[in-house]
């Protein structure tokens, strides 16, 4: 997965550089300071809009929006909250639907990329229930080699654990990856390689597809 990591690691160069320049659109701010977290950033603030959703209805108004974005850490003028929802509510209704607002602040990805990620959660996703949790990994994941069970500094299941936190919410890690998150993921990674030719490469040889 160091290929993986290397990615990442472009991809919160290059969000941290646009930012410094400016002269974008508020959304494309909001992807970027998500994204100069890492790949977890957008993860992450969709998982605080979902803990604040508590009616379930996957749906959150102007002022919740805003309370989010706020508790996220994010630095936005009122005028440019409004402009991102606005720009995200596109039947405008004046609440978000939070694929509607995930499919707006994801950088963009091919359909065959998408193809690729999903087949590799797939193979993760032993159980089939949209779910990949330390127990799915045992038989896809080869813990044995990784340095610090190699040293005697892990146990497998750390190691595991450790392996579900690259995927899983900083702010709120629950042990348990979802489809979304791992697209969440993989969008971000995506944003940093130019070559879909290279990004399939990738992702064969990360998951063995």
């Amino acid at each position: 997965m160091a290929s993986t990591e290397r990615h990442e690691k472009e991809m919160v160069m290059r969000a941290k550089s646009a930012l410094s320049k400016g002269g974008v659109s508020p959304m494309t701010t909001l992807r970027n300071k998500c994204l100069s977290r890492g790949a977890s950033g957008i993860k992450g603030l969709a998982r605080l809009f979902r803990i604040m959703d508590d009616d379930c209805n996957k749906q959150i108004d102007k002022a919740e929006f805003k309370t989010g974005i706020v508790t996220y850490g994010l630095s936005f003028t009122d005028e440019e909250i409004k402009e991102i929802f606005e720009k995200c509510d596109r039947d405008r209704s004046g609440t978000l639907d939070f694929d509607e607002f995930l499919r707006s602040l994801r950088p963009p990805m091919s359909q065959s990329r998408k193809d690729l990620v999903m087949k590799a959660f797939t193979k993760l996703d032993r159980t089939g229930d949209g779910l990949v949790t330390v127990e799915d990994l045992r038989g896809v994941y080869n813990a044995r080699k990784h340095p610090k069970y190699m040293n005697g500094e892990w146990t497998e299941e750390q190691v595991f654990t450790s392996f579900l936190k690259s995927y899983d919410s900083p702010d709120q890690p629950d042990g348990v990856v979802t489809h979304e998150e791992f697209m969440d993921y993989y969008s971000g990674v995506s944003s940093s390689i130019d070559n879909d030719a290279y990004f399939d490469l990738m992702m064969r040889n990360a998951w063995k597809l």
